[in-house]
Parts: C-alpha cells; structure tokens; sequence
C-alpha cells in the first residue's frame, strides 16, 4: 500500500538531495550508512563464506547472512521511524534521511565527470575515471567504450540509486528504503556468478532482482516519456527499444533502462565487454551509432536531470489525485 501522505516528505528528500548532494565533510568524520551496510556484509561473508563447505551448506548460510543484514536494516528504520514521529518537525528530519539514500546528485557528478576528464585529460584519465562506476575492465577501453559504459552506468544506477529507493520507500516507509539499499549493497558485493558467490551470494541477487522488477520498469516509462517531452531525443525509438532489446540483456531489470535510454539518444550501448580478462559477448541495445562521444554523454545527463524532473512532477501529481 503507498504511503501518500509521505510524498511531501519524499519531495522534499528528492530536493535536498539534488541540490545538496552527499556532504563529504561529514562522511570524512564519521561512515556513510552504505559503507555501515557493507562493513556488516563484508563481516558475514568472512564469518559465514567458507569455501571448504558444501554448496548447499554455503546457499544456506547466504540466506542466513540476508536475513540478518535486512533484519538489522528493517530494525534500525522501524525504530527512526518510530522515534521521529515524537520530534517536533520530524519530517524534515525524515527527509534528510530518505536523502542520504539516493543518489540523484552523486550519480550526475561522477557522469559528468566521465565526459570532462574525457575531453579535458584524455583517454588514460578517463578510464581511470569510469573504472568508478562500472565493473567491467576499463584499461583498454577506446573513447566510444568509455562513453557507452558511461551511459549504461548511468541508465541503470538511475533505477537502482534513484527510481528503486523512492518507491520501496513509498511502500514500507523508512523500513523500506534501508531493506531496500542494505539488499542492493549486498548483491553489489557478494551477487556475483563466481566460485567464491554463487551460493553464498545466490539469495541476495535472486531478492535484488525481485525488488528491482517494478522499478526498473518505471524507470524506462520515465526515460520513454521524457524523451516524448526533450527535444533532440526520441521517445517512440525509446519505447521500441525497450520492447526489442530489454528482455535480451543478461539482467532480468537492468535491459530496461538501459535500452530506453539508447533508443532515446539514437545510439548503441552495452555489447561485448571485458570481466576479469574475459570477453563477454553480450547484446547491444539500441539500434543508433555505436561511435558514443562526450556529447552523447552530456546528452544522456540532460534527459537524466529532466526524468528525475518528472519523476517529482508525477510524485506531485499522485499526491493531488
């Protein structure tokens, strides 16, 4: 059930944090409550992962391992949740926390500052610099790989930094959004298709994709719709390649905004890609130029600001209705 009369408050959470952003000087004192959430994760991985055991016997463990990590999460969220309600101006209490968990600001900075070191510094920088936001192996990616890379980082981490937090927020609260960004740190770390995770880590990425199904979804009617409104984007290319080109991306979730996002822009990205030294032969979305540059990146960030516009106007628009 959506909690409506929170919207305000999430509104609000929504401006604070794009036009203030992570305040790195308080994080330098003191840990951002994700690197809180990784320090647990990282500790049951070590306590619970051992290799030696059976993989059932790891797969179990993992299950363990969640429950608790969102345990704590849910705890520690019902009890904010519950003590703010008995502060005077709670609510603006409450939105400074929803604030802390999303990334519209963040994620626009380290895009853009993809597409500056690229034009600016050149090409041995700018790989540096995308080998922040993606997991892929960067040392031998051209300019157009570092501009692809940089767009789908961007599309999908509009989803899960942006889209996915405000709406598990809408349903459960501040419960909500903790479970919610303790589950996608965990699969961030220990989600992975290797020896070490595939067991331990198979609950938390198999949960991931379940509480990512709706939002990445919304994010690629958001994308669709705003490149409808932008000029020089297409959103009838957007909706054709969202229905072509989503369901053929390895993730379940992640083709969606990704493919929107291509279709809009008029471009082709994902495709072959290195992990680990390992080619990885996955398909393109979008059927545009594949020769992405700097341009298209800042092309990609204007439709980004303008979706995260929209994104307020339609909370606005529930909120009336």
């Amino acid at each position: 059930m959506l909690l409506l009369d929170h919207i305000p408050i999430l509104i609000l959470a929504l401006a604070i944090d794009a036009l203030v952003g992570d305040p790195n000087w308080i994080y330098r004192k003191i840990p951002h409550p994700v690197a809180i959430m990784g320090f647990l994760i990282n500790k049951l991985d070590l306590f619970l992962n051992i290799p030696s055991w059976s993989y059932l016997s790891r797969k179990l463990l993992g299950v363990l391992a969640l429950f608790i990590n969102l345990s704590l999460a849910g705890g520690i969220g019902w009890l904010i949740q519950r003590a703010i309600q008995h502060i005077e101006f709670g609510w603006l209490f409450e939105s400074f926390i929803i604030a802390i968990f999303l990334a519209q600001n963040s994620l626009y900075k380290h895009v853009h500052n993809v597409a500056k070191t690229l034009s600016v510094n050149g090409l041995a920088s700018a790989r540096i610099s995308v080998s922040h936001i993606v997991g892929r192996d960067s040392s031998d990616l051209n300019e157009a790989g570092i501009c692809r890379a940089t767009i789908e980082s961007l599309s999908e981490n509009f989803s899960d930094g942006i889209i996915a937090p405000v709406f598990w927020y809408l349903m459960a609260g501040l419960p909500g959004i903790l479970i919610y960004k303790a589950l996608n740190t965990a699969d961030s770390m220990i989600g992975h298709l290797n020896e070490r995770y595939e067991a331990f880590g198979w609950a938390s990425a198999r949960l991931d994709d379940a509480a990512n199904f709706i939002p990445a979804r919304l994010t690629a009617i958001n994308i669709c719709l705003t490149a409808i409104i932008f000029p020089k984007t297409n959103g009838l290319k957007a909706i054709a390649a969202g229905f072509k080109d989503a369901k053929q991306h390895r993730s379940v979730n992640a083709g969606w905004p990704e493919a929107t996002m291509a279709g809009a822009l008029d471009i082709r990205i994902a495709g072959p890609r290195v992990y680990d030294g390992v080619v990885t032969e996955d398909p393109w979305m979008g059927n545009g130029n594949s020769n992405v540059s700097p341009a298209d990146i800042y092309r990609a960030l204007r439709l980004y600001c303008g979706a995260n516009i929209l994104s307020s106007l339609c909370l606005g628009a529930l909120m009336l209705i």
